[in-house]
């Protein structure tokens, strides 16, 4: 399901559509168009942004899309982020982590940190270098394509690694050379995610 969003002079009105939200240009009036080429610390401020239930992401024209989470997402979610915390004792692992990209920010569902990387993003609104493992939950609104291009900024971005979850709770791990059999990082990750 996707919706299209306007921010009119401090209402937000939508648009239903396929896979995510998105702010769109068109829809726009010239009180708002300020609203559209918005900075990440801007949306994080944002009074109107702070309650939706959407996953929030910038593209790289500085344009809102937002994402719907479904039950089955953030369950997935937290036991990845369960997991890695039991199977890794150093670093910091955090959810919903705002990492900038080639095509905007972009919120990696769970991430893994060394203590040396964390060290240097703690005290920014946006990663200026990927956390190390950048995980995604594939959810009905996204596509394999979306996940993929997601996959690519992460590694781009400096991840060592990038994992996508499937609606199922397959696991996939990749890096620079391609599709790993496993993690790298974390050898004893489990390759499906059970309830």
């Amino acid at each position: 399901m996707r919706e299209i969003f306007a921010i009119n002079q401090g209402e937000i009105s939508a648009k239903r559509g396929r896979d995510s939200v998105l702010i769109d240009e068109l829809k726009l009036n010239h009180h708002s168009r300020q609203i559209l080429t918005m900075r990440w610390e801007e949306v994080c401020e944002h009074k109107q942004l702070q309650d939706l239930p959407f996953k929030i992401e910038l593209n790289k024209w500085g344009q809102i899309v937002m994402s719907p989470v479904k039950i089955k997402h953030s369950f997935y979610q937290g036991r990845i982020q369960r997991l890695l915390e039991s199977l890794l004792n150093t670093g910091e692992v955090m959810p919903e982590c705002a990492i900038n990209t080639s095509d905007g920010v972009k919120v990696a569902d769970v991430v893994w940190c060394s203590e040396e990387r964390f060290s240097q993003i703690e005290d920014e609104v946006s990663a200026s270098i990927a956390p190390e493992i950048c995980v995604e939950v594939k959810s009905s609104g996204n596509t394999l394509e979306e996940m993929e291009f997601k996959r690519n900024l992460y590694l781009e971005a400096q991840a060592v690694e990038v994992w996508l979850c499937n609606e199922q709770g397959q696991m996939k791990f990749y890096n620079e050379q391609g599709e790993l059999e496993q993690s790298l990082l974390v050898p004893n990750f489990p390759k499906q995610i059970k309830r």
